[in-house]
């Protein structure tokens, strides 16, 4: 019951009253329902197939006029009142199954919705910690499948004040009988708890291939390359094979499961129903009438109580969806940022005069006592071209995130023209940045398209005015639709060249205060790299420029390169100074450089 209980609880944070509504909704099909069957009571007296007398029946008074109806008139009156109360019933049952549709379907997008933002909300470290493809089957499989828990929930709801009702009339008519048969169910339920534990059992097993089913298919998706190149079609289908005969598995034993559930129930009603005649006859010494009202009231009730033990189980097996669902959820509030909503109206911050790091630490996780980043202080002049250059893993990108604002320095402070960098500062800042990555993101999606996601209003003078800063118009006008073209999943139908001036194009187009390219060359080749080499020119002094370089001849041109070594700055200056420094960090990687193009 705790599992009815916890989907009750999260509906009605989505729907308040309405859920409410729904059940009442519910109470009166139910009541209907009974009326209907009251109705045999003297329809029966007067078809005299059974005589029915209000000594053995008191429930009979209630009808006592219809006996001086003659016949001929009474039957056709009491079939037409059933007619219309089927009728009412079925009217009423059609609004509310309409109102549970939107009742449910309003939950799962309220669930989508909620926790989409949440996942926005989160800061970059909880991203760090996730796997991506597991997000992503929380957001569409995990979610559709707790929605369904929902259905189950509202179908448990009319089945159980369906049962209630046919319950007291059934006591009504004989609370003898009615206490034996309820005494009898319970039993029943007792030793039905194992299929309610199996679901549950089942339900974890199948989230958990869920999960590793899209985690895997993402990947080797994304791999699709590397797994022709070197042939692994074969072991790759072998893992396909696998996991899909475990899913099979999984929803066959649900199957297996929810039928030999309901065999139980079956076999032991026809057991329970042949007794309960028995016993009313014998024992109870029940009367004709009254016996077949009772056998109609739980041949009806019988189908429903297995319904609600099905609907259970149902939920039982939905239920690790949703606490996943309201796991990450509680994660993102813990991760939260802040609110995306705060963005909105606050004004993009222009940087001035410098951008400062003032003796900054960091490091990934609190326990460890390696720095990512130790005593950090430099400034970064605005409207300069600043390189930050290193071996791999000295913590050029971990001090990127942090000026950008995505993590927070454990001691320290960065400012940005002596205001302090914290929470809509970080907002505001984050307005005024290009970012341009080293692995480019395109969707599939034409290049104006591609280009508008940072700024829908703009013109196509403005489009074309982007693309020739960032040395794209030129091939962009070659291909077969220009801007209209449509560029495939990822950019895949561009170079890679190609594709980094197009994101370079999309982070200008933006007007930034600040562009920073994060080892945006370090895949291109000589005539590439030139032409980014040549945008960042038409940049220089219209923004402050941050570049996180592997080529060293990307920076050649730069107004302050910073060496990082291990988490610690060690060099500071000019290229040429830098590069006359013997024995240094900046010209060992220099030489390494100018010896592997020998």
């Amino acid at each position: 019951m705790r599992h009815i209980l916890y989907f009750l609880k999260q509906i009605h944070s989505y729907s308040g009253k309405i859920v409410y509504l729904n059940l009442f909704g519910m109470l009166g099909i139910g009541l209907l329902e009974g009326v209907g069957i009251l109705l045999l009571v003297p329809l029966i007296s007067l078809s005299g197939i059974v005589e029915m007398s209000a000594d053995a029946l008191p429930l009979l008074n209630m009808f006592s006029f219809f006996q001086e109806i003659p016949s001929s008139i009474g039957l056709p009156i009491v079939l037409g009142i059933f007619v219309l109360i089927v009728i009412g019933q079925n009217l009423v049952n059609r609004q509310l199954t309409v109102k549970n549709a939107k009742l449910q379907h309003g939950f799962l997008r309220y669930m989508r919705l909620e926790t989409y933002q949440l996942l926005l909300q989160a800061n970059w470290e909880f991203f760090m910690k996730q796997r991506k493809t597991d997000l992503i089957n929380i957001i569409t499989s995990e979610i559709a499948r707790a929605s369904a828990g929902t259905h189950s929930l509202l179908q448990f709801f009319a089945s159980f004040v369906f049962t209630v009702i046919q319950i007291g009339l059934a006591f009504y008519l004989s609370p003898t009988i009615t206490i034996f048969v309820l005494l009898s169910g319970l039993v029943l339920i007792f030793f039905n708890r194992k299929f309610l534990k199996r679901s549950l059992s089942l339900g974890q097993r199948t989230y958990e291939l869920g999960r590793n089913y899209l985690g895997g298919v993402t990947d080797q998706i994304n791999g699709i390359k590397d797994i022709k190149s070197n042939l692994l079609e074969q072991s790759r289908m072998e893992w396909f094979e696998s996991i899909t005969e475990q899913m099979q598995h999984e929803q066959v034993e649900y199957t297996r499961l929810r039928s030999l559930s309901q065999l139980f129930y079956k076999i032991a009603s026809a057991f329970l129903i042949a007794t309960f005649i028995y016993v009313a006859v014998l024992l109870f010494s029940a009367q004709a009438g009254q016996l077949m009202l009772i056998i109609i009231l739980f041949s009806r009730l019988w189908p429903r109580v297995a319904g609600i033990q099905a609907s259970m189980e149902q939920i039982a097996a939905t239920l690790p969806s949703f606490k996943v669902v309201k796991a990450l959820q509680q994660e993102c509030i813990e991760a939260k940022e802040f609110d995306t909503n705060e963005g909105e109206g606050l004004e993009t911050l222009i940087l001035e005069r410098s951008l400062r790091c003032e003796d900054v630490f960091f490091r990934y996780h609190a326990s460890k006592s390696k720095y990512a980043l130790q005593n950090i202080s430099i400034e970064i002049p605005a409207n300069q071209m600043t390189a930050f250059v290193g071996r791999s893993g000295a913590g050029k990108s971990t001090l990127i995130d942090l000026i950008m604002g995505l993590n927070q320095p454990e001691k320290g402070k960065i400012t940005m023209d002596e205001a302090i960098l914290t929470g809509k500062n970080i907002m505001a800042l984050r307005k005024a940045i290009g970012y341009v990555p080293q692995d480019p993101f395109l969707f599939h999606a034409s290049v104006r398209e591609n280009l508008l996601l940072v700024k829908p209003d703009a013109s196509e003078d403005e489009l074309w005015e982007a693309l020739q800063f960032s040395s794209a118009a030129e091939f962009v006008r070659k291909l077969p639709e220009g801007l209209g073209t449509l560029i495939g999943d990822r950019g895949i139908k561009l170079s890679g060249g190609e594709r980094q001036r197009l994101v370079l194009a999309r982070a200008i187009l933006r007007k930034p205060s600040i562009l920073v390219l994060d080892e945006a060359t370090s895949s291109l080749d000589t005539e590439n790299e030139s032409k980014i080499q040549e945008a960042l020119e038409h940049l220089k002094g219209k923004m402050t420029i941050i570049v996180i370089a592997h080529r060293l001849s990307t920076i050649r041109n730069a107004d302050q390169v910073i060496v990082l070594d291990d988490g610690k700055v060690i060099q500071k200056g000019k290229f040429a100074q830098l590069s006359r420094e013997r024995k240094s960090v900046f010209s060992n990687l220099l030489q390494s450089q100018i010896e592997a193009l020998l």
